[in-house]
């Protein structure tokens, strides 16, 4: 009976010792499940404030992004509030730019304009005795710049070759009393709205694109039964002189303008007035004019064609005129005079203008800069030269 006993002692003990393993690994489970449970917790806390967190920050955000546009709005209607303000200092300034001393009156007096006529007569195609060493030439148009479209079919675009100034003065149509000006050629480039132009408002309205800045003033043609250049002050927006042409019934001077009786131009040498008359209806005359005084101090019968010119400029005395033809073709200086006597048309380059658009309403020389300032069916231009000396004869 005593080794059945011990058996039982021993198999008693075993499930013991396995009771105590079992319960140590419950205990061991129960712990694990503790810390997970509490990691989680931990985990769902931070989570719940995260969430907050990025409820607030949104919130946040919303509230900013309403005050942005609030305050967008505000600046809008700010921005729009000073461009109504812009726009009426602009037309009071414009207002006050028109209210100039009275024009003088121009009249004109008869037996002075005889005495014009018989004094231009008796200067007539006499020899020309040059104020400068200038001896140069085109041999050939050695860039073209097309700057924008602007504008009328005809019109001119100019700067005054005279002192450091670069504004850009534009003449839009061949009748008109109102001039563009531009503080440079950038703006002019960028401009798209005339709203935001400088304007001068003339005493009296152009007639043609034969007009001039020069020495600070603004030299243009005005029809009134005669024919008138008018001297206007650019900085004074007075008008400072003016004076019948003295030329008997005038006709278009180029075949291609019909709206061009006078076109004044600048050169090395001053002022010139290109016109047509009924005395010689074929060809183109030209005159020599005093920027002081408007008189003419010479004047010539060109060999010039009037027959499908379209424009002309001077160089140095020497009148290019520049033909074309109704149909499509390229402009070119078919027609040189020298009032010198240096140079002879045959002695001249045949110079081509490269043909984009229509015709040229306006070519203003700008002997400063050596270049041309064209206006061709709206678009404008620079042609800029190549010189090259004169032949001496």
């Amino acid at each position: 009976m005593a080794p059945k006993h011990g058996w039982l002692l021993l198999i008693l003990m075993a499930g013991a010792i396995k009771g105590q393993q079992h319960q140590q690994l419950m205990d061991y489970i129960e712990r694990r499940l503790a810390v997970l449970e509490e990691r989680i917790a931990q985990w769902h806390d931070q989570s719940s404030r995260y969430s907050s967190e990025l409820r607030d920050f949104k919130n946040q955000v919303v509230s900013m992004l309403e005050t942005v546009e609030k305050e967008r709005e505000t600046m809008r209607a700010e921005v729009e509030n000073t461009a109504v303000r812009v726009d009426r200092l602009e037309r009071e300034v414009d207002y006050l730019e028109t209210q100039n001393p009275a024009p003088p009156c121009v009249e004109v007096d008869e037996t002075l304009m005889e005495n014009q006529v018989s004094t231009a007569k008796h200067r007539k195609n006499q020899k020309y005795e040059k104020m400068t060493d200038c001896s140069d030439t085109i041999s050939q148009v050695k860039a073209m710049k097309i700057l924008k479209r602007f504008g009328s079919t005809a019109g001119l675009w100019t700067k005054d070759p005279v002192g450091n100034s670069e504004k850009i003065y534009v003449f839009d149509g061949t009748s008109n009393d109102t001039v563009y000006v531009f503080p440079r050629m950038r703006e002019f480039t960028l401009f798209s709205a005339t709203r935001k132009a400088a304007r001068i408002k003339l005493p009296y309205p152009w007639v043609g694109t034969g007009h001039l800045v020069y020495g600070g003033h603004l030299y243009y043609i005005r029809r009134h039964g005669t024919f008138q250049v008018i001297k206007f002050s650019l900085a004074n927006k007075t008008i400072v002189d003016s004076a019948v042409f003295p030329a008997e019934e005038q006709i278009p001077v180029f075949g291609l303008s019909s709206y061009n009786y006078i076109d004044v131009a600048a050169d090395e040498e001053g002022l010139w007035a290109i016109y047509a008359t009924r005395e010689n209806e074929k060809n183109i005359a030209l005159a020599k004019l005093d920027s002081t005084s408007l008189d003419i101090e010479q004047m010539w019968d060109t060999p010039c064609p009037r027959e499908n010119a379209e424009s002309a400029f001077v160089i140095c005395g020497a009148l290019y005129v520049v033909y074309n033809t109704r149909l499509p073709s390229r402009s070119r200086i078919q027609c040189v005079f020298d009032v010198s006597g240096t140079m002879t048309s045959e002695d001249a380059a045949l110079v081509y203008f490269p043909k984009r658009y229509g015709s040229h309403s306006s070519m203003k020389y700008n002997p400063k800069e050596r270049q041309i300032y064209a206006w061709d069916d709206g678009y404008q231009i620079i042609y800029r030269m190549e010189m090259k000396k004169k032949l001496e004869v």
